[in-house]
């Protein structure tokens, strides 16, 4: 079951937008600069704050509440997952290796190679940075797959699979290979003048916790990588591949 963002969506403060929701999921579209969950400085501007408010309809004192699946950087856009259970929010976690994750992400420079899958050791260190480490004991295993779809002068538009799930894994990884993401303060130039990251993750697909059926949702490409990389008419940026297409075909019959 493919779904898509779409004009009908309900909007909720702070741009958030709901792509679907049912009695155990709640699937959003965030926009950049919301933080996914609270932090010390800042406990109301935040999707979880907000589909908070939202399910228990305003009520402080209703018992509904929500539970993260996982989280998205404040200022990376794009799909988030929600629970409405503990059990849904494990059953989710439980096939998270299994989810596919996919980005769109625009990046300084041209790449020599057209794909390439970006392994390393990542660690955090105690300024809550994150990079790469030759030493094994102390990174976490970590594997980024990214493919090419269109390059200008400038920049380049990629097509970036989550293949593990680390933090600021992304950036830190196209970072690493000399091709930060645009916008990026934190992992790219630091003469960027670009304000916001140009990283979105446009689509998610995985099974409902309790049916078992195939979810897939995806997002529009943002205006602001169209003004980066131009038209995007003939760059296929939601294709599926045909083996995932079969499977699709095959669970609606």
């Amino acid at each position: 079951m493919r779904r898509h963002s779409r004009s009908g969506a309900k909007l909720l403060p702070k741009g958030l937008v709901i792509i679907y929701e049912d009695r155990d999921i709640l699937v959003v579209d965030k926009p950049p600069g919301l933080l996914t969950i609270a932090t010390v400085t800042e406990k109301s501007r935040t999707a979880y704050f907000i589909l908070t408010d939202y399910v228990r309809k305003g009520c402080a004192k209703s018992k509904n509440r929500i539970f993260i699946v996982h989280r998205l950087d404040k200022e990376t856009s794009g799909i988030l997952v929600f629970a409405k259970s503990e059990e849904a929010k494990l059953r989710l976690q439980s096939q998270w290796k299994e989810t596919k994750k996919k980005y769109l992400a625009v990046v300084h420079g041209k790449l020599e190679k057209c794909s390439e899958t970006i392994t390393t050791y990542l660690v955090e260190n105690k300024a809550h940075a994150v990079y790469s480490t030759p030493d094994t004991t102390k990174g976490k295993l970590s594997h980024t797959a990214y493919e090419v779809l269109k390059q200008t002068k400038d920049f380049a538009l990629l097509d970036v699979h989550l293949l593990t799930g680390r933090k600021h894994q992304i950036r830190v990884h196209l970072a690493d290979i000399g091709h930060p993401v645009v916008g990026d303060q934190k992992y790219g130039k630091g003469n960027d003048a670009h304000k916001r990251l140009a990283l979105h993750a446009i689509l998610i697909s995985f099974q409902h916790p309790f049916s078992g059926t195939q979810l897939t949702f995806e997002t529009k490409v943002p205006v602001y990588f169209n003004k980066l990389v131009g038209s995007l008419d003939q760059v296929s940026v939601q294709q599926t591949d045909t083996t995932e297409a079969e499977t699709h075909r095959q669970s609606q019959i």
